[in-house]
């Protein structure tokens, strides 16, 4: 039986983990900051405002918004997913199969899921200080409608959380990298273009609806436009969530299998 001790170690085991990737971070963060600072300006301009102009001269607005409107959440949606993704599969193989620190890790007081836990903390942190800044440049842009435009980071967070926690489960599992473009050509490329981030899901035909909503990245995108608008339907809302939150779960309960498997068993 645990004690309220032990509890507190695992707690700060989890931590340290954090700490370890917070550290190496603090260390290359020079590489991202500027990736982090100026796409969201760059892709709101060329999208926003370039083509939303064409647009808004062609067609009006979409779905009653103006295009830039449309656009900026989504574009925040996506961004936290594919961060997800490029924090989550080449850099935990490597962690277990090439530079082996997780190995190394786990020769210390650290579980698995201590490791596991830290892993997709940091990334989330990452995702929230990446939300803010979209925020923040969406806000300058005048695409923001409502005071719950604040919950934005934490929606890619959410996303963030729901696209990692899987994918730090597969990568853990694998060994070998050959499957990972695999999936970024046929899986991350399509749900950036084909998750409603472009334009709305009415555009579609009929029998392709149902598929663009079975699509993981168009319930971060519909969370990140109620929250822009200030529009949150109730059951759409829960069920958005529930997929999301769904993915967290399952990740961390596989992840914590695939990393005991690798490191321990």
């Amino acid at each position: 039986m645990s004690t309220p001790t032990d509890t507190r170690l695992g707690w700060s085991r989890w931590r340290r983990s954090w700490w370890y990737h917070a550290t190496y971070y603090a260390q290359t963060w020079r590489g991202s900051v500027a990736g982090t600072v100026l796409f969201p300006i760059f892709y709101l301009a060329a999208l926003g405002v370039g083509v939303g102009h064409l647009v808004s001269a062609h067609s009006g607005l979409v779905d009653g918004q103006t295009y830039l409107h449309f656009i900026a959440p989504s574009l925040l949606a996506t961004t936290t997913m594919q961060l997800g993704e490029g924090e989550s599969l080449w850099p935990v193989l490597a962690a277990v199969k090439w530079i082996r620190s997780y190995h190394a890790a786990a020769a210390t007081p650290l579980e698995p899921l201590d490791i596991l836990i830290g892993k997709l903390s940091w990334v989330v942190t990452r995702a929230l200080a990446t939300g803010v800044v979209y925020t923040i440049v969406i806000g300058a842009f005048g695409a923001l409608q409502s005071w719950w435009s604040l919950v934005l980071p934490l929606i890619g967070g959410l996303v963030t959380l729901a696209f990692a926690a899987p994918f730090v489960a597969y990568a853990a599992s694998v060994q070998s990298d050959a499957s990972f473009i695999v999936i970024y050509r046929f899986a991350i490329v399509p749900m950036f273009l084909f998750s409603a981030t472009f334009y709305p899901i009415s555009a579609y035909p009929g029998y392709l609806q149902p598929v663009v909503q079975f699509v993981p990245l168009y319930h971060g995108v519909a969370l990140a436009r109620s929250a822009a608008y200030g529009q949150w339907p109730l059951l759409p809302t829960v069920g958005h969530l529930a997929v999301l939150l769904a993915m967290s779960v399952v990740g961390v309960l596989w992840g914590r299998r695939s990393l005991r498997r690798r490191l321990v068993d």
